[in-house]
């Protein structure tokens, strides 16, 4: 660089040069909590297939088709519902007791549920198993909390890109485990043909197999996980704490407040000083939190939405607006998106990150959504004309394998959140609060989009005709990629 070109604004060292080293990863820890996290699409990937199967099987809908969808959302937003209530007083807790004793809880409470799930004979039966699930489970914020606190700047995007490890397992295995293991004395009947309980309870053999994994995490967070929380308190002298704070008018009159002082306040747009406290909800409520807990909530319902129709329309009769599949080729149909994410996220996330930067990939990943939703109908167009024929087949295919653009996303906004959160110590009550706005609107989608589906098949409706979800699915999409357009197109720094 010649002399006459440098300036007080011209950078010492080239752009290269001044690049941070990527810090490694550890590994062992980390590997810990990627295994832990297998438990929650597990869990949730595993009734996908044969839900609409149950729905039609507790009798709620009286043999009425076009009533399934509206059950099955239901179902699916009521465990959504319970965890908005919820999720942000976990990650505010383990801010406070840390992270480990509120996974140990999550996971407990997961197992029980999905065992209730699996000897549930009822609908209301149902409902409260999925509840259940809800209330007691805050780890998907908590996990998110304790991957950020094993990173940095330097590396948090290629930690990011090995959560679909576990997203991608168990939305692999979850399936297939759903879809075979699903009514087993019928599927199998010289194994199980002779098995009373099985034929009792046809869906709880799927539902016991990520329940029990559950039980081998809880041990394996119990006697292997770190805690990543600095000085956590005992949930004893948090209660202790709780009654005090009728002093602090007292404590305030008399000076004995504690000021933050210039030491202990955060500069601004930093995680610094180990010895921050988690900040009170009021001050976490900042422009940067706020931008990127609505991203993350309408990237949730969109993909939400797609996930919950996916599956009622591969079942639903040809005639009325589906494809008419069996639960075990719908479980197959849904664990191949998990293998081909898992290894997309893992080989290319980091690099389409790197050389696109996170807002760009963001708003790409939102955008897939268009043609996925238009796809439904061209698809049960060709089924109508020519059934299941190579070119269907093609079409679902194409659909699953652009809907990997959609996991792309999530990467990107954690990192936005991570970034947004006012202080270090206050990352889990950040996550929290995101995770809170993005429990509403899945607990929102599910139902409002299937019941939308039921509704646009009924043939006493038949809504612009038939297709009436799919134009309000794509509506949504261009709203959330106009809301994707208020994030900065450098990430805060931290």
């Amino acid at each position: 660089m010649s002399s006459q070109n440098a300036d007080e604004e011209t950078p010492l060292l080239p752009q290269e040069q001044r690049k941070k080293k990527p810090t490694p990863i550890p590994w062992a820890q980390f590997s810990i909590v990627l295994f832990l996290q297998l438990a929650e699409p597990l869990t949730s990937q595993v009734i996908y297939p044969f839900t609409p199967d149950l729905i039609r099987n507790v009798g709620i809908t009286h043999g009425d088709e076009t009533k399934v969808g509206h059950y099955v959302g239901l179902l699916q937003s009521l465990f959504f519902a319970t965890q908005a209530l919820t999720v942000l007083h976990w990650s505010r807790i383990s801010d406070h007791v840390g992270r480990k004793p509120v996974i140990l809880t999550g996971l407990f409470g997961l197992s029980i549920s999905m065992y209730c799930f699996g000897l549930s004979r009822t609908f209301w039966g149902l409902v409260l198993s999925r509840c259940l699930n809800g209330a007691l489970n805050g780890n998907i914020g908590v996990i998110k909390s304790m991957m950020a606190e094993l990173t940095d700047s330097t590396n948090i995007a290629q930690a990011y890109a090995y959560m679909p490890i576990s997203w991608s397992t168990g939305s692999t295995l979850g399936p297939i485990i759903g879809g075979m293991l699903s009514r087993p004395a019928e599927r199998f009947p010289n194994l199980f043909g002779h098995n009373t309980f099985l034929k009792k309870y046809p869906y709880f053999l799927p539902c016991a197999v990520p329940a029990t994994f559950t039980i081998i995490a809880w041990f394996v967070t119990f006697f292997f996980l770190k805690e990543t929380v600095k000085s956590p308190v005992s949930l004893g002298h948090l209660f202790r704490l709780r009654e005090s704070k009728a002093n602090l008018a007292l404590q305030n009159a008399s000076g004995m407040q504690r000021q933050p002082t210039q030491s202990s306040m955060p500069a601004k747009g930093k995680l610094t000083d180990e010895n921050e406290e988690p900040l009170p909800l009021s001050e976490l409520i900042t422009s940067r939190v706020i931008i990127s807990a609505a991203n993350y909530a309408f990237l949730a319902i969109v993909d939400i939405a797609f996930r919950a129709i996916q599956p009622l329309f591969l079942s639903t009769p040809i005639e009325l607006g589906g494809l008419g599949l069996a639960p075990h080729v719908i479980g197959v149909i849904l664990s191949g998106f998990g293998i081909l994410n898992g290894i997309f996220q893992i080989f290319f996330f980091a690099k389409i990150h790197d050389r696109w930067g996170t807002k760009n990939v963001f708003i790409v990943g939102l955008a897939a959504a268009i043609p996925i939703f238009a796809m439904f109908p061209v698809i049960n167009s060709m089924a109508r004309a020519g059934g299941l024929s190579p070119s269907v087949w093609s079409l679902v295919g194409a659909q699953v394998i652009i809907s990997i653009l959609i996991s792309l996303s999530y990467g990107c906004i954690f990192i936005y959140i991570t970034a947004s959160s006012p202080n270090r110590a206050s990352i889990g009550a950040t996550n929290g609060l995101c995770q809170m706005t993005v429990s509403v609107m899945r607990a929102i989608g599910p139902a409002s989009a299937n019941s939308l589906f039921s509704l646009s098949i009924d043939p006493t409706t038949h809504y612009l005709n038939g297709q009436l979800v799919y134009f309000v699915l794509e509506v949504m999409t261009f709203i959330s990629i106009g809301v994707a357009l208020l994030l900065p197109r450098q990430v805060w720094a931290t």
